[in-house]
């Protein structure tokens, strides 16, 4: 079973709950940015973006999968990632965590 290298915040987890359920359907994450500066990671209608064989999946929350690229998987380690929402709007395509949010992600642990 693979470790679970994705957590989230109660807002993120609010967030998420009200755009699947708005959409009738998950949503999904990507992350390509650096995340633990407090990158902010792309967020589809679950299926809307391509997944390749390049992507890691970090772990699902609230049902909702988190990937990052298989690069900054590899550089950046074992790190473990928090999902939260900040304020302000979304960057590029991504949807946003609310009417005044977007989301973020940090870095919180390096496993051993």
């Amino acid at each position: 079973m693979p470790t679970v290298r994705i957590t989230a915040t109660t807002a993120a987890r609010q967030a998420i709950r009200h755009l699947s359920a708005g959409r009738g359907a998950p949503v999904m994450f990507v992350q390509s940015g650096d995340g633990r500066a407090g990158g902010t990671p792309m967020c589809y209608p679950d299926g809307e973006f391509l997944i390749g064989p390049g992507d890691v999946l970090l772990g699902e929350i609230e049902g909702s999968p988190f990937y990052i690229d298989r690069r900054l998987d590899h550089a950046w380690g074992e790190v473990t990632f928090e999902l939260d929402v900040a304020p302000g709007g979304p960057e590029g395509f991504s949807l946003p965590a609310g009417l005044s949010g977007h989301f973020v992600t940090r870095s919180t642990t390096c496993a051993t």
